[in-house]
This record gives structure tokens, C-alpha cells and sequence, in this order.
């Protein structure tokens, strides 16, 4: 795991530090979108707040993880869509159940396109649907 991890960041153009690759371990380790404060509870004291923010910020602009909105704020999941800092893709649906809180991405359920009113342009598409997943059904 610790190689696939280093690979990754090597991939991605990344140096790798100890907080990036605990961070992207806790990724890889959860199949579920992650909060700041669950990344922070998951390394315990190891790095500061900030250290954990700046390494997300990172992780978001070179197109290893992506933002889920959901109705408690952001989270973060790794993309599995190869996104580079220049094409992120997104177009799935995110899932959270209001049973066990946990926010999944559907990747293989799109978004529909819509169409935007004259002078309207989007930058970024979220759909969340709320219910109970196979594990608390």
C-alpha cells in the first residue's frame, strides 16, 4: 500500500510527504467522502489543521480528489476518473444516508445536462440525494 501511495503521488506530479501520503492513505482507506474533521480525527495529532487544509487544496488542484457538497458542507473523495489539474469530471451523483451519515459517490449514475437559462453559465454541477444506504436498509 505504501508503494501504490507514493506511485500515486508521483502520478499526479506530487512530492511526497509524510502528511500526504497519511492523507491519501485515509482516502484509499475509506470508501466514503471525507470532511476536514474526519481526516483530522482519522491522523490524530500528527499535522496541524492548516497543514491538512493546504495538503486538500493540493489534492483538489492537481485532480486527485474532488469537492461533495452535502447538507453538513464540503467533503472530499478521490476521483477515479484519471481528473488532472486540467479536466476534472464530475458528473456523477453523491449519495448520503440519513442513517449511518456516510456520503458515497454513485459514480456510475450521471447527472443529467440541463439547460441554463440565456446568460447563465455553469462551473460546477452537484446533485445529492439523501436515503438509506444497502447497509442500513
Amino acid at each position: 500500500m505504501e508503494q501504490a501511495i507514493r506511485n500515486t503521488l508521483k502520478d499526479y506530479n506530487l512530492r511526497s510527504t509524510s502528511c500526504r501520503e497519511d492523507i491519501l492513505g485515509t482516502f484509499l482507506n475509506k470508501e466514503v467522502a471525507l470532511s476536514h474533521g474526519d481526516i483530522e480525527d482519522s491522523l490524530g495529532e500528527r499535522f496541524d489543521r492548516v497543514t491538512i487544509y493546504r495538503t486538500l487544496k493540493t489534492f483538489l488542484e492537481k485532480g486527485l480528489i474532488h469537492k461533495v457538497l452535502d447538507d453538513e458542507g464540503i467533503r472530499y473523495a478521490l476521483c477515479k476518473d484519471n481528473c488532472s489539474e486540467q479536466d476534472h469530471h464530475h458528473d456523477h451523483i453523491h449519495f448520503k444516508c440519513v442513517e449511518c451519515g456516510q456520503t458515497n459517490c454513485l459514480a456510475n449514475v450521471h447527472i443529467p445536462s440541463v439547460q441554463l437559462p440565456d446568460g447563465y453559465q455553469a462551473s460546477e454541477v452537484n446533485l445529492l440525494i439523501q436515503g438509506r444506504c444497502p447497509a442500513c436498509t
